[in-house]
């Protein structure tokens, strides 16, 4: 009996060695299993990563859009017209689309600016300055790809065609601090505005250096450091009420 219940202690304990050891064989299993789905599974989304970086890469290179002046200006030509007015004064507006103050200005002022430069009475100069993103005004830089949409238009359209996105971002400005419209909500607002922006354009930021290098140049050259900003005849004009802005308008026409 004592034989006997020795060889079945001995079993018992040989099968528990065994069933211990077919565990942690199951268990090592799983675990490569794990880690190769882990490993399948980053190896995916980095591919997901790099393709779609690779269909829409963004821009590096400063390029200058088509109708936009060597100093990172977009000058305002009139309807019908070929070129601005010459010899007489010159507006500059610093301007960031998402700016509540360049909207205000816009509002009060921009279409009275407009009806002098469709007169000839002076020449009108936009001059991006998108500084605001970095200031935390926008969680998605809407600020710098509002502003390449609206060079994206000018380069492939012209300057009526960047004058109506010009106004529709104005017109459909989002509130600072958030997130702004996504790209395919820029390119549908500037359909709705009439306009058919090159998608391509747009995602791969074309014109985003060109944005950046504009405002380093308002900044660097002009000392320029907020919007709006406007310039009469090279004259910084510091109360921008109506009158005030009309009054410096004609002192620079009167020389």
């Amino acid at each position: 009996m004592t034989n006997d219940r020795k060889n079945r202690a001995a079993r018992a304990e040989q099968m528990r060695k065994e069933r211990e050891k077919a565990e942690r064989r199951q268990r090592n299993i799983i675990s490569v299993v794990i880690v190769a789905i882990v490993v399948v599974l980053i190896g995916v989304g980095a591919w997901a990563v790099t393709a779609a970086q690779n269909a829409n890469p963004k821009e590096t290179e400063v390029i200058q859009p088509e109708g936009s002046i060597e100093d990172f200006g977009v000058p305002y030509v009139p309807a019908g017209a070929e070129a601005p007015a010459e010899d007489v004064p010159t507006v500059e507006i610093f301007e960031d689309f998402l700016c509540p103050y360049c909207q205000q200005f816009e509002q009060t002022s921009g279409e009275a600016l407009r009806a002098q430069a469709d007169a000839g009475e002076i020449q009108l100069v936009y001059r991006p300055f998108s500084f605001l993103d970095a200031m935390g005004g926008s969680t998605n830089e809407y600020s710098l790809r509002a502003t390449n949409l609206a060079m994206c238009a000018l380069d492939s359209e012209g300057p009526e065609a960047f004058q109506a996105v010009h106004d529709a971002l104005y017109a459909n400005q989002p509130a600072e601090g958030g997130a702004g419209p996504s790209d395919d909500e820029l390119l549908t607002l500037a359909e709705d505005a009439g306009v058919k922006v090159p998608e391509e354009c747009v995602k791969q930021e074309r014109f985003v250096p060109w944005v950046k290098a504009a405002r380093e140049h308002g900044q660097d050259e002009r000392g320029v450091s907020g919007t709006p900003t406007v310039f009469v005849d090279g004259e910084e004009i510091e109360d921008l009420s109506g009158q005030a802005l009309s009054d410096a308008i004609e002192a620079a026409r009167q020389g």
